[in-house]
């Protein structure tokens, strides 16, 4: 396994459990286990030391809700930057978005939605990360699941295979 940096470390999460209707489908809420998911993945990921200096965030109530529990939790305070791409796009908006992170965020939290989140994290991963990781992984991303990569490149040239997986989080 080759050495990495942890200079850039990419966390992709799916949003919370979500109550299964409302007026919208972008009004959806997270239901009470959605925001004890929620905040049990950024107590998850304090305890990793990740906590992020940057939020990409679905502009979907749900996706809201998630990243608000996960920063409360985490002890990030970042102001997010809300992302209608990651809620209508797929996953080449989502890596777009990556892509047009500032070179300064060293830890980047991208909440948003399946199947994109799912194809995201399996898209980046190079396949030599931590294999208890990577198995958890490939076993699903259940609503509150994160997945952590460390990165050797810039944002902006961000691509397939371009991430170790070094953890992951399911409810």
């Amino acid at each position: 396994m080759r050495s990495v940096t942890g200079r850039r470390q990419l966390i992709v999460m799916r949003h919370g459990k979500a109550e299964p209707f409302a007026a919208t489908d972008h009004a959806r809420a997270l239901t009470d286990r959605g925001h004890a998911d929620a905040a049990a993945a950024g107590t998850w990921l304090a305890a990793r030391q990740l906590v992020p200096d940057h939020a990409l965030v679905s502009t979907a109530v749900r996706a809201r809700e998630t990243w608000f529990d996960v920063a409360r939790a985490s002890g990030a305070e970042v102001e997010p930057s809300f992302d209608e791409g990651l809620y209508q796009g797929g996953v080449d908006a989502a890596l777009e978005s990556l892509q047009a992170v500032p070179e300064g965020a060293g830890t980047v939290i991208l909440v948003g939605h399946n199947p994109t989140a799912a194809y995201v994290a399996h898209m980046l991963d190079d396949g030599e990360g931590d294999d208890e990781a990577i198995s958890g992984m490939l076993r699903g991303f259940p609503p509150g699941a994160v997945v952590v990569f460390d990165l050797e490149v810039a944002w902006a040239e961000l691509a397939a295979e371009a991430g170790r997986v070094t953890g992951f989080h399911a409810p």
